[in-house]
């Protein structure tokens, strides 16, 4: 028999269910072969951005290679490329691992469709527990994460599948299209991609970082971070296999939190899988009904300050940049730029999303629209509005000596320690071009609480 192993966020061969399934599949007859595809889905590469793209290129050529040069890339629609695949391997199965976001649950309907008699099975999905597992004792699901994660925790997950087979037979049954060519982002420096890498950064964190993890992971200015989030979007590697090699819990404080941190992740998967709404819209409704949003004429102009890493906010700018030159950001600093951006400035958390999602490399919808959703106070936490960030603070809490600032904003690195936060208090701050703040966060903290409290009365 013959099987298609359609790949999208699972870009490994180990830890594979779908790989494993598909693989079987095809030893079950007189031939083995299996077609390993990627689509290139029009749909998925506009909306990525140049950095995803670029990234997500790396991958399917480290990916490639794992598959001794077999992985057969086509471009356009997978309702029309799979059927056809499939039918020009004379498959018996489509396999693929569960996609629970709002267009690849709709894509593989469709494609389900057009296969017609040829099945396409699901096996395994990119979560330790999948999206809908977790549930209240009276079967709803829930809204805040800290009840969540017991429950998730209390079900559990299963052990990794393995690795793949050595002796499997990989084919193309049409002529491969070739990975896109991907131009290179002015300045941009991304990490190396595929599994490998993926496994080597894990190494590397678990011996030098894990134990401290719970005390270093706010700490922008040192590497206390596992910096795999990347490699979780894009499958390189599984949550099930991290989890798997943490010490039991209670053993390790930093491996509970790590532990958590991965439960973040599925947290938000499990929100959006059920309202696939919040992607684009806030799961408290008010906040877009309601909420008097900045629309003067120099909301714009603040915004794209923002983005550029120009707000004469030292902390809030350092991220950004960082964003721009590396496609990731720490994650206290983006819970920081987030805030500025829907509490300093006024602006919808959807446009601060959207900025998001063209410049992460780790850009995950769900974890991407929720993180904003639980800053702007208009989603799942259950402390909303008011925790309004003060930038100076955060940088002198989380970048105490101001190296991480240093690091990303060159025109204030003549200024020495936690000075560096406030360069306004010195003559020498704007001597190299740094700007003025765009706004005075005392004052615009007090709008914002003034706006929340407007929208509460809507209720």
């Amino acid at each position: 028999m013959t099987s298609v192993l359609w790949f999208r966020r699972d870009l490994r061969v180990n830890d594979n269910p779908a790989l494993l399934a598909a693989v079987a599949s095809a030893r079950s007859g007189s031939d083995d072969r299996v077609a390993p595809v990627f689509v290139v889905d029009p749909v998925l590469w506009e909306a990525s951005g140049p950095v995803r793209r670029a990234y997500l290129a790396d991958s399917l050529r480290s990916l490639d290679h794992e598959l001794g040069g077999n992985l057969l890339v086509r471009h356009g629609d997978p309702a029309q490329i799979i059927p056809r695949i499939a039918r020009a391997a004379d498959a018996d199965s489509v396999h693929v691992a569960a996609d629970f976001g709002p267009y690849g649950h709709r894509r593989d309907s469709t494609v389900e469709a057009g296969l017609g008699t040829i099945p396409l099975i699901r096996t395994g999905s990119a979560y330790a527990v999948p999206p809908g597992r977790v549930r209240k004792s009276d079967g709803t699901a829930y809204r805040v994460f800290t009840p969540f994660s017991r429950a998730w925790r209390h079900h559990g997950w299963r052990a990794p599948a393995g690795p793949a087979p050595a002796d499997a037979t990989w084919w193309m049954p049409l002529p491969d299209e070739g990975i896109p060519d991907v131009p290179d982002v002015a300045g941009l420096v991304l990490p190396p991609a595929g599994e490998r890498a993926a496994w080597e950064r894990w190494e590397q964190f678990c011996s030098t970082s894990l134990t401290a993890y719970a005390d270093t992971r706010n700490r922008p200015d040192l590497v206390g971070t596992s910096a795999l989030s990347h490699h979780l979007k894009f499958g390189e590697i599984h949550p099930r296999s991290l989890l798997a090699a943490l010490p039991p819990s209670g053993m390790d404080a930093g491996a509970d939190v790590f532990a958590s941190e991965l439960c973040w992740r599925e947290f938000y998967a499990d929100v959006l899988a059920l309202r696939p709404d919040t992607a684009r819209e806030s799961l408290d409704p008010r906040f877009d009904e309601a909420m008097r949003w900045a629309d003067d004429s120099g909301s714009d102009r603040r915004f794209d300050a923002w983005c550029a890493g120009r707000t004469g906010f030292p902390f809030v700018d350092a991220g950004m940049r960082q964003l721009r030159a590396e496609g990731w950001m720490h994650n206290r600093v983006r819970m920081v730029t987030a805030s500025f951006l829907v509490k300093d400035l006024h602006l919808p958390w959807q446009r601060g999303a959207s900025e998001f999602m063209r410049w992460l490399r780790d850009g995950d919808l769900a974890s991407n629209a929720h993180g904003w959703q639980w800053t702007a106070g208009c989603g799942t936490d259950a402390a909303p509005f008011h925790r309004v960030f003060n930038p100076v603070r955060q940088g002198t809490t989380f970048d105490p000596a101001g190296d991480y600032v240093r690091r990303y904003v060159p025109e204030l690195r003549h200024l020495a320690g936690p000075g560096v936060h406030e360069p306004w208090l010195s003559t020498e701050g704007g001597v190299h071009g740094y700007p003025p703040r765009i706004v005075d966060h005392a004052v615009e903290r007090l709008t914002a609480l003034d706006d929340f409290a407007a929208i509460r009365r809507t209720t």
